[in-house]
Order: structure tokens, then sequence, then C-alpha cells
């Protein structure tokens, strides 16, 4: 029987792990350790990326000091050899090859290196092997310098394949990789939060707050769960929230915070005090909110002390009317509610002191209406005279 031929032209977008590193190295290493190797390891399969020691850190949710720890030890244990500058700065890092189960390699003399010998074709074929001394270049983040990592595959076409180092131009900026992907896991939180699937429309609004707006990607993210838990899952009034932080100066999660604490005071202060439950303020009720805690920079108890007024007053809650009292005490510059006392007191003296002249005027008015009588007063005496 003729022996048939199998090709394999199926690929596959994943990092193969040889089972030496899992079976000699992972055990005794520390797990963050790992985690950077795997991540050195995965980068060798996108041969023209940019690395920099501060990406590594934040991909990997470490400190630099972390990462260079790794550096280290893999260095000490002979998977990595890094190559530093006239400053000692670490400029480029290249992964060396490990001894595979069943191969005939062995340590360079006078290093921990294995020696860079070819693997034996039965331990390619039972073990996914590293490729061979590859270029994985990294450049250090004080000096910012961009060195291509390569890859030698491990078929014999790839290998005689020109190294990426020549091709830098096309090498992806950091930035933009990094960009790349915190806007994928914005776009993957905003479907968890609104419980969809987003539209073209919806995620062009994502990718415009953090490219345009320059909003960083925790704040876009408490931005859309702050929306959420409020109730409102139209990227309508998202975006509109979002216009309104960049407007106030919003830069971090700890502002919107302070400022969403605030704005929640506030309503809740007036709607209580006006005994409203079970909803929201409505967009004029809120603009007279914002004005009077924005524009006039009331206190909360300032503002509740108006609300108060305002249901003593009319018997129902008036957003009208309480801005009239607010006005006016803005006019007269109240800042406390001590001040509002000494405004009253002043208003009780005037308002006695005017009842007391209106009494007076009253008085004159009465004495000066008076009905006066002329006697004769001669014809008066003669008249008693003539009595007697």
């Amino acid at each position: 029987m003729k022996t048939l031929t199998l090709k394999n032209k199926f690929q596959t977008n994943a990092t193969l792990l040889p089972n030496d590193f899992i079976d000699n190295y992972m055990v005794d290493a520390n797990g963050e350790f790992v985690k950077v190797y795997l991540f050195l390891l995965r980068h060798l399969d996108d041969p023209c990326s940019s690395l920099t020691l501060t990406m590594i850190a934040d991909c990997l949710n470490n400190t630099e000091a972390d990462v260079l720890r790794a550096f280290r030890y893999w260095e000490k244990k002979g998977l990595l050899r890094t190559e530093r500058d006239a400053d000692g700065k670490i400029n480029a890092l290249e992964l060396q090859k490990m001894s595979l189960s069943g191969g005939n390699t062995s340590p360079a003399p006078g290093t921990g290196m294995p020696a860079r010998a070819v693997p034996s074709a039965s331990a390619s074929s039972t073990a996914a092997a590293v490729p061979a001394a590859s270029a994985a270049a990294l450049s250090t983040a004080s000096q910012a310098e961009s060195a291509a990592v390569s890859q030698a595959a491990p078929s014999a076409d790839a290998a005689s394949a020109p190294l990426c180092a020549s091709r830098t131009s096309k090498a992806v900026p950091i930035d933009s990789f990094r960009a790349q992907k915190e806007i994928k896991s914005l776009l993957f939180i905003a479907e968890q939060y609104l419980g969809k699937t987003l539209t073209h429309t919806e995620m062009e609004t994502i990718t415009y707050f953090y490219d345009t707006l320059h909003m960083s990607a925790d704040l876009i993210e408490y931005l859309i769960e702050s929306c959420v838990e409020n109730g409102h899952k139209s990227m309508h009034y998202i975006r509109k929230v979002a216009f309104s932080w960049v407007e106030e100066g919003i830069e971090t999660v700890s502002q919107a915070k302070e400022q969403s604490a605030l704005y929640n005071k506030n309503c809740y202060t007036v709607l209580n005090a006006f005994g409203i439950k079970n909803r929201g303020p409505a967009s004029s009720e809120l603009t007279y909110i914002r004005k009077w805690a924005d524009d006039y920079a009331f206190s909360p108890d300032i503002i509740a002390e108006a609300c108060r007024r305002t249901i003593t007053a009319t018997h129902q809650p008036s957003f009208e009317y309480a801005d009239s009292i607010l006005t006016k005490w803005h006019e007269k510059n109240i800042r406390h509610l001590k001040d509002i006392s000494a405004l009253d007191d002043e208003y009780q003296k005037e308002r006695s002191a005017g009842r007391t002249a209106a009494r007076s005027r009253a008085a004159t008015r009465n004495l000066n209406n008076f009905e006066r009588r002329s006697y004769d007063m001669e014809s008066l005496e003669e008249q008693l005279l003539n009595s007697n």
C-alpha cells in the first residue's frame, strides 16, 4: 500500500511551551517569574512587536523591579541572556535554548546556559520546542529605545528568513499596543455592564472617550459602572456624563467618585426635604439643584433649610419658590446657617420698626383728621353771667 503524505497547513494563534520547562524549570520558579518568561515566549510569535520594561510590568500587573528580578532569575537558570549598554541598563534580551527530553544538548563550557544545539528529530516529534536562539529585544523605560523581537522558526524555510531586526520600522508602537489592549478590555467590560453586544456606534463612542477625550481606561470603566448603577444604560446618557466630566476637569476615578458623591448628596438632600420618594430629580429640577450647589456654592444644610421654608410657606414642593429664597440669600452673601439666623433677626427688627412707624403715622393721621370747632368766648361768658 502506498504511503500517504500528510501536510499540515493549519496554524493556530498559540504559544508553544516545551515539556522540559514544565518538568525541570517551572517547579522551582516563583509564579511571577514564570509569568514573565511566558510573556516573553508569547512575543516570539509576534516578532515585529516592540517591548519595554514598563509595558511588561503593566501587562502583568507587576512592578518594574519584579520584572527585573525575573530577568535575573532566568539568566541564572540559563534560559535568558541580557545585553546592557554602557550605563549598565538592559537594552536587549535573548531567550536561550533549553535541553529537551531525549535531546543531545549539553551546557556550554564555563556557563550555566545550554549549548546551542539543534534538537534531534525524535525530540522535535515528541515535544513542543521553543524556537531557536531568537533575539527578543527589550528597551528600558529610562531610554525608551525599541528593539525588535525576532524568532527563528523550527522549519528550515523559516530559519532562512531574515530577522525582524532589519524591519524595525514596522514595529508596533508601545502606546498603540497598550491602547488596543485597553480598548478591547473596555469593550468587553461595557458589554458586561450593559448586558448586550455593543453596536458599532457604541464601540465608536467608547473609543472616542479613550482617543479623543483622553479619558483613562479606569475612568471610562467607572463612568459606565456608575451610570448603569444609577439605572442609565443608554449610551447617549453615558456620553452626556462623559462630556460633563471633561468640562469639570475630572481626570481620575477618585475625582469622579468625589463629584458623584456630592451630586448624590445634593439630590438626596433636596428630594428628602421636599418629601419626594422613589424617583430621581427631573431635568429641570436637576438644573435648579446644580445652580444652588455649583453656581451659588451653598452647602446641603442651607439648601435643605430653603426647602423646609418652602414647604412651610406653600405646603408643597416648589423648586421655583426655593430658588427665590436661595437667590435672595445668595445676594445677601449667606454662607452659614448662623448667617440666616442673623438675617432673620435683622428682618424681624426691620419688621418691628416698620410696624411701630406705621402705628405712629396712623395716630398722627387720626389727630390731624380731628374736626376742630370754633367758640365765641364772649358769648359764652355772657351766657354764664346771665344764668346766675
